[in-house]
């Protein structure tokens, strides 16, 4: 447990990013006790009870090992409500927050069911690089030996490469939406070829600008088809769309919007913003924040604060929307070997990233809203591991 410094006045500042902060000011209005749940309160949430064990379930023999190896005998409880459904062909709605294990609830099904039926070809399309990039990972991880082909269709990297790819005929694309529309409109893909559609984090799709592409993508589809659809939270756009794409589905919602019980949350209190840096700089010297991912508003933050971090000696990477598709994979590489300790991110990283040994999620700019708050501190207590949120707060 942290203890930070009394909250009081704060006072005007101004840096290099040309922010100011007058007194009392705080860019979130998120209020400051939801940044503040210990274990002994957390803990206290009753712990879901799986009805199903991953061999019971109806799926491809080749799965089960892949599942076994990775020592997974029980679903969460997404995978456990959803599974079953999606083995039965049904669409599905599945409403669940960050980390709750919906990657594998929608790879798990799909991959059997394209061992079983070879006509079967599968869409993935999500918001972000990282996500679509961490869900081809996982699928070669479920996928082992099974001798189905995946491509990862991106922004920021070769789209000839990727034209290259498709010519093969994977079982599997894993998109962002608007480089998959590109390469619709090049001819490269026929998006009428896909049985199964997959949707993941539409709310950060739409948030992200994506709606128009979703739209045109959407109206290339066939019709027969099985769909499934998910999402943290459901607005009216996103309620719109799915009611497009779903046929009599099956809505799956899992718990509210709270952050895993294994995550210990806290905040930092500073008088003023002049104090962030140097109490950031004697929190990462603490030996219990062995690997530490913080979020900053801003991309010219983060490399401002990813430069004054190296310079004073720590193994840091920055991770934002400027960087390259190439320099993104080493920075996470880097890090998830823990070649750095330190990785710092806009909120590019707060969704997708699955890094199950991140010790501390850091707050140094608050989010706009709880829900990037909930995403941003599930990098951290995966894997059943407890982690740590701090957020810092003037």
């Amino acid at each position: 447990m942290y203890k930070s410094k009394k909250y009081n006045k704060s006072s005007k500042f101004k840096g290099k990013t040309n922010y100011s902060y007058s007194k009392n000011y705080r860019a979130s209005r998120i209020p400051i006790d939801k940044y503040i749940v210990s274990h002994t309160n957390n803990l206290a949430i009753e712990a879901y009870k799986p009805k199903h064990r991953f061999l019971d379930l109806d799926i491809s023999p080749i799965v089960k090992a892949n599942i076994l190896k990775k020592e997974y005998i029980y679903p969460t409880r997404i995978q456990d409500e959803i599974i079953p459904y999606i083995i039965k062909g049904r669409d599905v709605l599945g409403l669940a927050e960050t980390g709750s294990g919906k990657t594998a609830a929608f790879l798990i099904p799909t991959i059997s069911k394209a061992l079983t039926n070879r006509t079967q070809k599968v869409l993935i399309v999500t918001p972000t690089r990282e996500l679509a990039t961490q869900i081809e990972s996982e699928f070669k991880q479920f996928a082992f030996s099974t001798g189905l082909r995946s491509v990862l269709v991106i922004g920021g990297a070769s789209i000839n490469v990727q034209i290259m790819l498709l010519k093969r005929t994977p079982t599997f694309v894993i998109a962002t939406p608007g480089r998959l529309k590109d390469l619709f409109l090049r001819k490269a893909i026929n998006l009428d070829d896909y049985n199964n559609i997959i949707l993941d984090e539409v709310d950060r799709m739409l948030d992200m600008g994506f709606i128009h592409d979703v739209r045109f993508i959407i109206s290339k589809l066939r019709q027969e088809r099985q769909t499934l659809f998910f999402s943290a939270t459901m607005n009216q756009k996103a309620q719109t769309i799915s009611e497009s794409l779903l046929n009599n589905p099956v809505k799956v919602q899992i718990t509210g919007k709270q952050a895993p019980s294994t995550i210990e949350q806290n905040v930092i209190r500073l008088s003023s913003h002049k104090e962030k840096y140097s109490k950031l700089h004697t929190l990462l010297k603490n030996t219990e924040l062995k690997k530490v991912l913080i979020f900053t508003r801003t991309k010219r933050r983060a490399d401002k604060l990813s430069t004054d971090l190296s310079d004073h000696g720590f193994k840091v990477g920055t991770l934002h929307g400027n960087k390259s598709q190439g320099a993104r994979n080493r920075v996470i590489d880097k890090f998830r070997r823990d070649e750095i300790a330190v990785l710092v991110a806009t909120d590019v990283a707060a969704r997708g990233l699955d890094i199950p040994d991140i010790t501390h999620v850091i707050n140094y700019d608050e989010p706009d809203n709880y829900d990037d708050y909930l995403h941003r501190i599930g990098r951290t207590g995966r894997a059943h591991k407890q982690g740590q949120a701090l957020t810092f707060v003037c």
